[in-house]
C-alpha cells in the first residue's frame, strides 16, 4: 500500500491522469476479480489517478492484457532459452555444408562475431542498399535507409559496424545499449551516418521486439498509459523504455543516477543529436524503428516538442516506422499530427497485412489507443497504398 501511494504521489508531478496496471502483483484469484469488479482502483495491481468505474467489455480487456503478460512473465526464461538455441542453430547450418555435419567437425557459432545472425535477421539476410535510390530522392531514399537500418538494429554490434562500414559504404557512430524505467539495458539504438559533399544525413535506429524476449512483448500488450498536460494519453511501457523517469516525469535535464550504469535512451539521443548537428548547418536526421522501435522512434520528437526543442526540430527530416503498435488515445494523435505538420516532419507508418503488432495494443471502442500518420499499408501480395486515414483502428 505504502509502494503504491508513493508511486501515485511522483506520478502526480508530471501527469494529469494516468492508470498503469501492475501484473506482477496479480494473484491468480485476482485475475478473476477483475470481471465482477465494477472500480479497478479498488484492485491493487491497479494504480489509477481517479476512480475507474469500468463496463465489463473494458474489464474483459483489461483481464486480457495481465492475463497476456502474466504468461509472458512465467514463461520468460523458457523464451530465451528457446530463442537461443534456435539462434545457434540457424547460425550452425549456416556456417557449416552437409558434409562437416556429418562428419561431427563443426565450427561453433560465436554470439559475438560480425558473422552471427540474429532471428530476426535471418528471415531477411538482405544486406547491400538499393544503389539505384539515391539521396536525391527524398522519401524514397530515407525509407529505404530507414528500412535497412530498423532490420540490422536487432543484430550484435560487430555485425552492425560490419554491414554499415562494408557493405553500405557510411559511417558508423556507435550502437548504444540504454536504460530504461526498470533501470535495466534493454533499449537499444544505434547511430550511423551517410555523409557526402551534398548530403549529410544521421540515422537514429531504435531496435523492437524480440521473438523471445518476453519483457518487450508485454510491453506491447500493456493498456497502461499517463495523459501528459495538452497532449493526451500516451502508452505507459513505452515511455519508460524511452526514459520516463519514476519521480520527476520529462523534465527537461537529466539527472545521473548512482544505480544507473546506462544512460536514458532519450537525453543521451538528444545530446548526441545536439552535439552532432552543431558541427554544421547541413546535417539533418531521420528517426526509424521496427516493431517496439517504431513506438519509440515516433514518440522521440513528441518529448522534443515538449521541451521545444528548436535546433532537432528544424533539423529532424522524417519519422519511418515499421510494424508500429499504438502509442497513443485520439488526443495525442490529433496533437502529433498538429504539430508534426507545424515542424515540417514527414511521418510515414508502414504496415505488412497480417502483422500483428500494429493491432496492439488492442482497440475497439472501449480502449483509447489509435493510430495516427501517413500509413503505407501493404496487402499479402505485397501490394502497396498509401492512406491517410487518421486514428484507423485496423492498422
Amino acid at each position: 500500500m505504502e509502494k503504491q501511494e508513493e508511486s501515485r504521489e511522483c506520478d502526480k508531478g508530471f501527469s494529469c491522469s494516468f492508470m498503469l496496471l501492475k501484473p506482477e502483483e496479480v494473484k491468480f484469484i485476482d485475475l478473476f476479480r477483475i470481471l465482477f469488479s465494477s472500480n479497478l482502483e479498488d484492485r491493487k495491481f491497479v494504480d489509477s489517478s481517479s476512480e475507474t468505474e469500468e463496463s465489463f467489455r473494458y474489464r474483459w480487456l483489461i483481464f486480457i492484457s495481465i492475463l497476456a503478460q502474466k504468461m509472458l512473465m512465467l514463461t520468460s526464461k523458457p523464451m530465451a532459452w528457446m530463442g537461443s538455441k534456435i539462434e545457434m542453430l540457424l547460425n550452425l547450418l549456416a556456417i557449416n555444408n552437409f558434409l562437416v555435419l556429418l562428419r561431427g567437425k563443426t565450427k561453433k557459432p560465436d554470439k559475438d562475431s560480425s558473422t552471427f545472425i540474429s532471428f530476426i535477421g535471418n528471415m531477411d539476410k538482405r544486406m547491400k542498399l538499393d544503389s539505384k535510390i539515391k539521396p536525391e530522392h527524398g522519401c524514397h531514399y530515407y525509407s529505404a535507409l530507414s528500412m535497412m537500418a530498423s532490420k540490422a538494429s536487432y543484430e550484435n554490434r560487430a555485425y552492425i559496424e560490419t554491414i554499415v562500414k562494408d557493405h553500405w559504404k557510411v559511417y558508423i557512430l556507435r550502437v548504444f545499449g540504454l536504460a530504461d524505467y526498470q533501470e535495466k539495458a534493454t533499449t537499444q539504438l544505434f547511430f550511423m551516418r551517410d555523409k557526402s559533399e551534398n548530403h549529410d544525413t544521421i540515422v537514429v535506429a531504435f531496435r523492437g521486439t524480440e521473438p523471445f524476449d518476453a519483457d518487450a512483448w508485454c510491453s506491447d500488450f500493456d493498456l497502461s498509459w499517463y495523459e501528459l498536460q495538452g497532449m493526451g494519453k500516451i502508452h505507459g511501457g513505452f515511455m519508460k523504455a524511452l526514459g520516463l523517469q519514476k519521480n520527476v516525469g520529462w523534465p527537461m535535464e537529466y539527472k545521473a543516477n548512482e544505480t544507473r550504469k546506462e544512460p536514458l535512451a532519450y537525453y543521451f539521443v538528444r545530446d548526441k543529436l545536439k552535439a552532432l548537428l552543431s558541427e554544421s548547418e547541413n546535417t539533418k536526421y531521420i528517426l526509424t524503428g521496427h516493431s517496439l522501435g517504431g513506438a519509440l522512434a515516433i514518440l522521440f520528437p513528441s518529448i522534443l516538442f515538449l521541451h521545444e526543442e528548436k535546433l532537432l526540430l528544424q533539423r529532424l527530416e522524417g519519422v519511418y516506422t515499421y510494424g508500429q503498435p499504438r502509442v497513443g488515445d485520439e488526443k495525442f494523435g490529433k496533437y502529433m499530427e498538429s504539430k508534426l505538420e507545424e515542424h515540417k516532419i514527414r511521418y510515414f507508418r508502414i504496415v505488412y497485412c497480417n502483422d500483428m503488432v500494429p493491432r496492439l495494443p488492442y482497440d475497439d471502442k472501449d480502449l483509447l489507443f489509435k493510430h495516427f500518420g501517413t500509413c503505407v499499408y501493404y496487402n499479402r501480395h505485397y501490394q502497396g497504398k498509401v492512406r491517410h486515414c487518421p486514428f484507423l483502428s485496423f492498422i
